[in-house]
């Protein structure tokens, strides 16, 4: 196996063989320790990120570290000047390293007479980085920026994990505003990885073409699954007997920041050719499938060893 790293875009294609994704053994944690607001009770909180090995006190909004590029539904926010995290991905010891916990858990913040929100939040690791401090709970994709650029054409996603499942038959919609919304059907886990040949346009908008598509769902307790590979498909892949528009089909729901500095949807348009070389590649592992504020508090995804296969 290689040990070749590969993270952000590079021309070169790779050559046959197993790489590791940088930062993917998720043995090497940022601790950003943060001291929530007083009037929620003035507490620290280790408000965790994968990268290099370090500690950060303080209230500074974050941005990637260390050339890494993972990003994380861990956040800090500022909301009507009190200053609220969240934490629901986790280093946790697996052998001579760590993995990566993610946890779908309420998040609850109450000020009398200014605020007073429970939050759904799903544990989500993802490639790209996050606009902080987050400011509210509206359109949360806009404060994402979503996928890396990237020129290359992996065969497949291969990576250690294990699951927990709720015990919940139906997931809760809470977004912190409103009484909570039962939604039908069980929360499953979700892997994803899409392959995008991207452009902009003279007003800023940024388009995409699907090149490379891997969406898997995990719907079973089990131990650690060790080396784990799902396939990339390529090109327009709706014949295919495996494809799920549900899962699969071209969205417009995710961000990213034009070259004005704007945070704006990334428009899939269509499929690319199947020999097309992708420019960016966006990568989510997720406790709960059915998006934002939606999910079933004791859903677990543990994740180690993020690697391609060439």
């Amino acid at each position: 196996m290689f040990s070749l790293l590969v993270c952000c875009g590079t021309s070169a294609f790779a050559q046959p063989g197993v790489y590791m994704m940088n930062y993917g053994n998720m043995d090497n944690w940022v601790d950003r320790q943060v001291t929530e607001s007083g009037l929620i009770g003035g507490e620290m909180k280790h408000v965790w990120a994968i990268g290099p090995t370090m500690t950060i006190e303080g209230d500074e909004a974050y941005f990637n570290k260390g050339g890494s590029p993972w990003a994380s539904s861990n956040v800090m926010a500022k909301v009507v000047g009190i200053t609220k995290t969240n934490t629901s991905v986790f280093p946790e010891k697996r052998g001579n390293g760590y993995c990566a916990r993610l946890e779908t858990r309420m998040e609850k913040v109450k000020v009398l007479g200014l605020i007073n929100m429970e939050v759904l939040a799903a544990g989500s690791i993802f490639l790209g980085n996050v606009h902080e401090p987050i400011k509210g709970t509206k359109n949360p994709q806009k404060m994402l920026n979503s996928g890396i650029p990237f020129t290359q054409r992996p065969k497949a996603l291969r990576f250690d994990y294990k699951v927990q499942m709720s015990t919940r038959k139906n997931r809760i919609k809470s977004t912190g505003f409103g009484s909570k919304d039962e939604i039908e059907g069980r929360d499953l886990h979700e892997v994803n990885l899409f392959l995008q040949k991207r452009w902009e346009d003279e007003e800023g908008n940024i388009y995409a073409k699907r090149v490379g598509t891997m969406v898997v769902r995990f719907d079973k307790d089990c131990d650690w699954q060790n080396d784990a590979t799902f396939t990339i498909l390529y090109g327009d892949i709706t014949k295919d007997p495996s494809y799920d528009e549900s899962m699969m089909g071209l969205n417009s729901i995710r961000y990213g920041v034009n070259s004005k500095g704007e945070s704006v949807p990334i428009q899939e348009v269509g499929w690319a050719e199947a020999d097309e070389t992708p420019t960016h590649m966006q990568m989510q592992f997720t406790s709960s499938h059915g998006g934002a504020y939606i999910g079933s508090p004791g859903n677990i995804l543990w994740i180690d060893n993020v690697k391609l296969v060439y």
